[in-house]
């Protein structure tokens, strides 16, 4: 008796030393030439169209976050979105194709989204009064807001066979809101035509060589009622799936300088109903898998579209509103952080997040305002990760490290972003600057490659000698440990509103500058480096 608790306590003390790793890594950034610059306002985010009875999985998640009803008098969503300074907003959604604007020659009948069992995805119509309209648009002059709006893309047409739509668009409801929107000297930063039509479709779908045609009308609609007014909005399209075919043929169809923007919608984690979506998230081959979608849009793009920009005009992890206690809590940041880095070096200029609120994915909570965990992540982002983005090399890492680098924003230096999906492994890492390898001398060309990184770099670079000068660190971590708590840790202090309803400040650790880069497991972390040479970031 006394051998076999001996050998269990024995036992449990090789599990508790080999329940956690550490590998040291290293990470070499190029500075000096950036392969890709994002818009500078990066980080996007959507309001939607959908009502308080819109359910998935005998849950509701809506309330009133929907474009017709949200509260736009509300202190603390004035104030999550004015922290982003020019946030980018677009409107839109599953159910835009079914908006009518009760404005010019329209006499129909103007009433909110009603449940109608044969309805496009059950739901009735809905009606977007110009009075409406003038309340979207004072609060998004109040917080500077860049607005992207959906129009409909289905008015005029009918279902021609299951989930088809043929027929002319009738483009005049359409043509007097922008009409109207520019009486009233509202700025709207893009327009944007259909959603979900692509493809196959979401609900029904539009064939490429009619949206082709569409685009050009919609395009001399735009130009003529904005031939005196600067500046000009874009046109951005299609909203919807990626299907390279049907993508390449709108482009074709449209030809050159039509359309300034393609958007892609993108939801890699599947139904937010599947029990595995947190296994998913932490799975770094499975989040690697939209890399492939990434490639092919962006090379569809500079095969029949070079003209065009590419955004990710919607992308909420999960379809069908979200993973209910997963898509709000801490887990979700990191799916969420690396798709915005992912996204940015396939040449992303706009990424646009499901949704500012509504849903499980909301960056805020629908009843109580509050910021969720994606929510500072997001902001982290805004703040930190300039316009260049920036190749990192990794020597000995394992996969379950997902690192990204851009050139700092407003500031000198480089910052890197570690997301650590591993629930075991503690990666202690060496980070280097490229130019140092290019400034090694001649004399030393026999040793191995990685031999001369190792002997050759310091982490600054050539310029700066200032050992004073300490990085700036924003690690995040969960409450409780809690990967499922709705309460992020910054440097270990929980990211709560001020008692004024203000957004926290987000402060980072600074640290030695000399001392080892860490990254607990299951964990992220923003470092910037301010004095890191970048010759590109200047």
């Amino acid at each position: 008796m006394e051998f076999c608790a001996s050998l269990f306590l024995f036992l449990a003390s090789i599990a508790a030393i080999t329940a956690q790793y550490v590998q040291e890594s290293e990470l070499v950034i190029n500075g000096s030439i950036p392969i890709f610059h994002t818009d500078p306002n990066y980080i996007c985010v959507t309001i939607d169209w959908w009502p308080n009875d819109k359910c998935n999985y005998n849950h509701c998640p809506w309330g009133s976050s929907s474009a017709l009803n949200l509260d736009l008098s509300e202190l603390i969503l004035t104030k999550a979105v004015q922290a982003f300074e020019h946030l980018r907003i677009r409107v839109g959604g599953s159910l835009q194709d079914q908006v009518v604007y009760n404005v010019g020659d329209y006499s129909g009948p103007c009433h909110p989204f009603i449940k109608q069992k044969w309805g496009l995805f059950g739901f009735s119509k809905g009606c977007l009064t110009m009075g409406r309209w003038d309340e979207l648009n004072h609060f998004f002059a109040k917080t500077s807001s860049l607005v992207t709006f959906g129009l409909n893309a289905l008015r005029g047409r009918h279902e021609i066979k299951k989930g088809v739509w043929g027929g002319k668009w009738n483009s005049s409801n359409a043509h007097d809101f922008i009409k109207y929107t520019i009486s009233k000297g509202y700025q709207i930063h893009s327009w944007e035509y259909g959603n979900e039509l692509s493809g196959k479709g979401i609900g029904a779908m539009v064939h490429a060589e009619q949206y082709g045609s569409d685009l050009v009308e919609l395009r001399g609609i735009i130009d003529n009622l904005y031939w005196r007014v600067q500046p000009k909005p874009l046109l951005v399209a299609p909203g919807g799936f990626f299907d390279k075919e049907w993508f390449s043929k709108l482009l074709k169809v449209s030809g050159s300088e039509i359309v300034d923007v393609m958007t892609l919608h993108l939801y890699n984690l599947g139904p937010g109903m599947d029990p595995n979506l947190v296994k998913k998230i932490l799975d770094p081959h499975f989040l690697s898998r939209a890399s492939v979608t990434f490639s092919d849009f962006q090379q569809t793009l500079k095969t029949n579209g070079p003209w065009a920009s590419s955004w990710i005009g919607e992308s909420g992890g999960a379809y069908n509103s979200g993973g209910l206690h997963v898509s709000d809590t801490f887990v979700d940041s990191f799916w969420y952080l690396d798709q915005l880095a992912m996204a940015a070096k396939y040449h992303t200029e706009v990424y646009c997040r499901q949704s500012l609120i509504g849903g499980n994915y909301g960056l805020l909570n629908k009843t109580t305002f509050m910021p969720n965990p994606d929510y500072y992540s997001a902001l982290l982002w805004h703040r930190l990760m300039g316009t260049g983005v920036l190749s990192v090399g990794r020597i000995n890492v394992g996969p379950h490290l997902r690192t990204y680098a851009h050139c700092s924003k407003g500031k000198t230096g480089v910052t890197l972003l570690l997301i650590n999906l591993s629930n075991q492994t503690e990666f202690k890492l060496k980070v280097h600057n490229i130019l140092n390898l290019n400034l090694h001398t001649k004399e030393d060309q026999k040793p191995s490659f990685i031999h001369r990184i190792k002997s050759a770099f310091s982490w600054i670079g050539s310029k700066s000698r200032n050992n004073d000068l300490g990085r700036e660190e924003y690690h995040l971590t969960p409450q409780g440990g809690d990967l499922k708590s709705k309460t992020m840790l910054l440097n270990g202090s929980p990211l709560q509103l001020t008692q004024t309803g203000d957004i926290p400040l987000l402060k980072p650790n600074v640290v030695d500058v000399n001392s080892p880069v860490s990254i607990p497991p299951l964990t992220m972390k923003f470092i910037r480096f301010p004095n890191f040479d970048a010759s590109g970031c200047t």
